[in-house]
């Protein structure tokens, strides 16, 4: 009896302890929960803006534009991205969006092997959708869903149109573009030589060079000794702008000559007010920054799809000194 007794006591106790023990050990492991992210309720979807030029005007003004549609759809949107183009960097950070599983990316193209494999690949195996802003890249190569901004070839097309305008039919023309010739760039050549080759009296040198400053500043003195009767340049890479008409300064007067470029760099305004520009194709970096949100997320909406692969072009026109002054 006493014996019977014993063994059920025992065996409450330990039944006591057990639960006793695990009401301890789960106590604990929520001790060390972290916090769930607190997110309001109308955030739908995660987004991500990338870009290489973070602190820039054009930038902040997508980022501008971005932030007000994503508030207005209800959507999370944070803004990365690299200072001074360090392209290796952006692609650590395109990936690190991929990995984390957002909804969506809204990037800057970037005409290169490893971003079209991480878009193509990394992103399309997670069903992440890729919208391409401000910079495109070919949508074979990259598998993007769409694009959003500005129209390269018809941009090259309204550059070259104001050139002849003001200079005439006859006079030679130097483009100059960067080395790595992304898919912008070519585009934008492609439109001033489709308007310029209609006149047989404009003569046109291509000149690519890197970004570095004393390299633009060889190629465009090299090109004026080659062809010292050139009458205008047309900078198809804004990067390279101030450097180049800088040059041109130091060789002679920079009034002679008909100049020209595009305002995606944070030098363009200045040198445009300064009468040292005659032209410039403004852009519509807020609109490209809406737009962008706006679509992805009709599209993770389902509400169109599939996007215009052709893309959404948004609004560009161009501005002389005088509306700069």
């Amino acid at each position: 009896m006493h014996k019977t007794i014993s063994l059920a006591l025992g065996t409450i106790c330990a039944v006591f302890l057990f639960f006793t023990m695990i009401s301890a050990i789960r106590f604990v492991q929520s001790a060390w929960q972290p916090p769930e992210p607190q997110q309001r309720a109308e955030e739908r979807y995660r987004l991500v803006l990338i870009t290489q030029d973070l602190g820039t005007p054009f930038w902040n003004k997508v980022g501008e534009g971005a932030e007000a549609e994503a508030e207005k759809l209800g959507a999370n949107l944070e803004i990365w991205g690299t200072y001074g183009e360090d392209r290796e960097d952006f692609l650590k950070q395109l990936e690190i969006a991929i990995d984390s599983k957002v909804d969506g990316i809204i990037v800057q193209g970037m005409d290169q092997d490893d971003f079209d494999n991480l878009t193509k690949v990394k992103a399309a195996f997670y069903g992440i959708p890729v919208i391409t802003v401000a910079s495109d890249v070919p949508m074979s190569d990259s598998m993007r869903k769409t694009y959003v901004g500005s129209n390269a070839l018809a941009a090259g097309r309204m550059i070259a149109e104001r050139l002849v305008a003001d200079m005439g039919e006859k006079g030679t023309v130097v483009l100059l573009g960067d080395s790595r010739e992304e898919y912008d760039q070519r585009q934008r050549v492609l439109g001033v030589r489709g308007v310029l080759s209609a006149y047989p009296n404009i003569r046109i040198e291509y000149v690519t060079t890197s970004d570095e400053e004393q390299r633009i500043a060889a190629a465009t003195q090299d090109v004026m000794n080659r062809f010292p009767e050139v009458k205008a340049f047309i900078s198809v890479d804004a990067n390279l702008t101030a450097a180049m008409v800088q040059e041109i300064g130091k060789r002679s007067r920079i009034d002679p000559y008909y100049i020209y470029s595009f305002d995606d760099n944070p030098d363009i305004k200045a040198l445009l007010g300064q009468g040292k520009l005659d032209g410039v194709v403004e852009q519509a970096p807020s609109e490209m920054g809406e737009t962008g949100v706006r679509m992805m997320v009709q599209w993770l909406d389902g509400k169109t799809v599939p996007l215009d692969p052709e893309g959404y072009p948004t609004p560009i026109r161009i501005s002389t000194t005088e509306d700069a002054s």
